[in-house]
């Protein structure tokens, strides 16, 4: 593996994150094409270069945006455990309710309560007495976008993640592990994120999709953003 800077956790992680955040990834629940807006791909070669750049091995990006990777284990060959290999996972695309275009964030540091309110959309104000998380975030740094489009933490803030997590192992091999596969996806946002996933193309007896709300929270049920439209021909009458 290449040489790796001092890693600089604050640094690494923010600056990751808005260089994603900037790229335009929304999906688009009326497109019958895979991936369904061809815009992700940016964001997906993106991050092929990336983990090549970590010196990951197994580097692919498939056919369909999907980007695979491997971080080998590192277990000294007397290990008295066996470690099973594990992956973690993330999306590239953002939702298609809200622009994820020019995206400009604005970053509240140090942050001691209040209302925070949107600076090109001063309509827009995230309230204190109505986010707990908010209240969970006194003395944090906080990235919000500046009220005219999304965000995209959903799930870019997953993305910078995972790399900072393996940028962090890489800079520290004195901490050992088995190995670590990640896989990057399209399409979630709309229900078909795994359409054109195979098993083979990572090798992981667990998966960890890093894209979650709560710090600490862990969540193993199965969440599916398939949608149905009905059509009901009648005649409308009230109830009572």
């Amino acid at each position: 593996m290449q040489d790796v800077k001092v890693f600089d956790e604050s640094t690494s992680l923010v600056d990751r994150f808005l260089r994603y955040v900037k790229i335009d990834t929304k999906s688009d629940e009326l497109s019958e094409s895979y991936p369904t807006t061809e815009k992700q791909l940016d964001l997906s070669k993106l991050m092929k270069k990336e983990v090549e750049q970590l010196g990951l091995v197994n580097v692919k990006m498939e056919e369909y945006g999907y980007v695979t990777g491997l971080l080998p284990a590192n277990l000294p060959a007397d290990h008295p455990v066996t470690v099973p290999p594990i992956a973690l996972i993330a999306h590239v695309d953002t939702s298609p309710a809200v622009s994820g275009a020019n995206v400009n964030p604005q970053i509240v540091e140090n942050y001691q309560g209040g209302d925070i309110v949107l600076i090109n959309d001063n309509a827009q104000v995230i309230k204190f007495d109505e986010n707990q998380s908010l209240k969970d975030s006194l003395g944090h740094d906080l990235i919000t976008s500046d009220g005219t489009t999304l965000l995209g933490a959903d799930n870019k803030a997953g993305i910078a993640e995972i790399m900072a997590a393996l940028e962090y192992l890489i800079a520290h091999p004195d901490i050992i592990h088995g190995d670590i596969w990640v896989l990057f996806t399209v399409d979630e946002e709309v229900g078909r994120g795994a359409e054109k996933f195979t098993k083979g193309m990572i090798d992981a007896e667990f998966a960890y999709t890093i894209d979650g709300e709560t710090l600490g929270e862990i969540e193993d049920e199965t969440f599916c953003a398939d949608s149905a439209k009905i059509t009901v021909n009648g005649i409308n009458i009230h109830p009572g």
